[in-house]
């Protein structure tokens, strides 16, 4: 017979990549996405009963994340804010994507993510959401309905403004022409 924690890893395991992504997805940093995912497998250990009977554990985690996000984010907006420029962190930040023997495409290419990154931090939270989980993170459109519980004439609309936007600002950035 197994234990609990032998069935919650067995059932939970699986998907323990695509719910990281998702995580660093949302929070936008490691920290806040590692403890983001903790929070969502202690969560999950205690409703174990519940998960024995779903279907797909894959989207009722990754609901139940989305979820815990989004009170987050909400209790963090009611708390004061404290601005920190990038230079005052530790850590590789952008400069940990650079990587090959070639320091002129190395270059190119982190400005070509800082400018996506300038890019998506203008979009709304709901399309910045929605573009990342469907363009980064492979999510079908069905699977975002379910994990941010709107309709999917709704997801496609969102996705469609936000590439739009996207594609506007990166061109009128020079970043990349059409």
């Amino acid at each position: 017979m197994q234990d609990d924690s032998q069935v919650f890893e067995r059932i939970v395991r699986p998907h323990f990549d695509r719910l990281y992504r998702l995580s660093w997805r949302l929070a936008g940093a490691r920290a806040e996405a590692d403890d983001l995912f903790q929070e969502v497998l202690i969560k999950a250990f205690g409703k174990l009963d519940q998960l024995l009977r779903i279907e797909e554990p894959g989207s009722w985690l990754s609901r139940m994340m989305y979820n815990l996000f989004v009170d987050r984010h909400r209790r963090f907006a009611r708390q004061r804010l404290v601005m920190v420029e990038e230079g005052q962190l530790s850590g590789e930040g952008v400069q940990g994507f650079a990587g090959d023997d070639n320091p002129e495409r190395d270059s190119q290419r982190i400005e070509q993510i800082e400018a996506l990154d300038r890019a998506l931090s203008q979009l709304s939270e709901e399309h910045r959401i929605v573009v990342l989980l469907h363009d980064t993170d492979g999510y079908k459109l069905q699977e975002i309905q379910e994990l941010i519980g709107i309709p999917v004439g709704t997801v496609k609309s969102r996705l469609h403004r936000a590439r739009a936007r996207l594609r506007q600002l990166l061109t009128d950035s020079g970043t990349f022409s059409r």
